[in-house]
């Protein structure tokens, strides 16, 4: 099992979306531009992105999730279901809305419907993305994916009538685009699971047992963590007025059950990291010390605080992250808290940006 050195530094995935993202789309609906004119202005928000990441100093990067949106809403394509719902054939077609969080009735997100089966030879894409960002970056690339079930509890289901075998041939999906990544040569890889927390514990163990399946195979030097947060999707009064709070945070938290996972580590919400004292055994954590849900860029002592809060975590089981992506946030916050995740880490190594990775 491969493991990241002390205090490693990546990010959750998804950068910083611009506003311009928006307003673009509407000019390709008006005929004023072109789809290849909005491809292209992805492709410039990717190198934009891993240029970021890499100014900043992050250890492990990723393209950015840039292509995977066409704006910071839950509108499709949504980056986490949506942008690959659209190319399994069984999904394709209308969306249908469906409420996601309890906090609010009125927030609802363009759920796709599953009226066949989910065949595990579609292309999701994941190494293009990887060439295209590998292309560009300088620092190791990770592809993110979303886990299965996700992926299954947010879609409208009129084909299984039965969630946690939806759950179990998304994994054979994963499973099977994960090889062709492992063969294009990506060594790092993420899969993130936000839904956890309201789901049941029948459902968290089919999805367990899912992304066993989905990473089951990979080359012993493949890095593979998961992502369980509870929504973190927004802040601030431009996007849709949600703050103070995670979408997903009812029930019961189940870290007995993600450390059944057969990765090699996790990144989860800082205040999130006492749940793991008792299950994580000899995987890593990453702990995600700056919070996107805050508007403010913390300092790199604020991340060491909040890294050092959990004393019982060792430092070889220690990576710094984001407590999710900063898509939601404007370029200059993300940068500055990016920048703040590698001071910390100067601070409590000693050592500059660039020694986190062991290949």
């Amino acid at each position: 099992m491969p493991q990241y050195a002390p205090y490693t530094t990546t990010v959750v995935g998804a950068h910083s979306v611009p506003r311009w993202y928006e307003a673009l789309d509407r000019l390709v609906a008006l005929g004023q531009l072109a789809e290849g004119d909005f491809a292209d202005a992805q492709l410039r928000a990717t190198q934009a992105a891993i240029l970021e990441q890499e100014i900043a100093g992050i250890d492990v990067i990723t393209g950015g999730e840039m292509h995977r949106r066409r704006h910071n809403r839950h509108a499709p394509p949504n980056a986490m279901l949506n942008h690959f719902w659209q190319k399994i054939p069984s999904f394709q077609g209308e969306t249908r809305p469906k409420p996601i969080t309890q906090y609010d009735p009125n927030v609802f997100h363009p759920a796709a419907i599953c009226r066949g089966p989910i065949s595990d030879t579609v292309d999701l894409g994941l190494v293009e993305e990887f060439q295209t960002a590998s292309s560009f970056a300088r620092k190791p690339v990770k592809i993110t994916m979303t886990g299965p079930h996700l992926l299954a509890a947010v879609a409208h289901d009129e084909y299984y009538n039965d969630t946690i075998q939806m759950i179990a041939d998304f994994g054979k999906l994963l499973h099977q685009n994960f090889r062709c990544l492992g063969q294009a040569g990506c060594k790092h890889l993420q899969i993130d699971e936000p839904y956890f927390t309201v789901a049941g514990d029948q459902e968290v163990r089919a999805a367990v047992d899912a992304i066993n399946t989905a990473v089951e195979g990979l080359a012993d030097d493949v890095h593979v963590m998961v992502h369980i947060c509870q929504g973190n999707y927004a802040v601030g009064p431009d996007y849709d007025g949600q703050i103070g709070h995670r979408y997903f945070d009812q029930g019961r938290y189940k870290a007995d059950l993600v450390c059944e996972i057969e990765c090699d580590g996790y990144l989860i919400e800082h205040d999130m990291t006492p749940h793991y004292e008792k299950h994580l055994r000899h995987k890593q954590l990453g702990v995600g010390a700056v919070d996107v849900q805050a508007p403010n860029v913390e300092t790199g002592q604020q991340v060491v605080e909040r890294i050092k809060a959990h004393g019982w975590l060792a430092p070889e089981q220690t990576i710094i992250t984001s407590s999710c992506g900063f898509n939601h946030l404007p370029r200059h916050i993300a940068l500055g808290k990016m920048r703040a995740m590698t001071e910390a880490k100067a601070i409590l190594t000693g050592s500059g940006p660039g020694h986190g990775v062991h290949e």
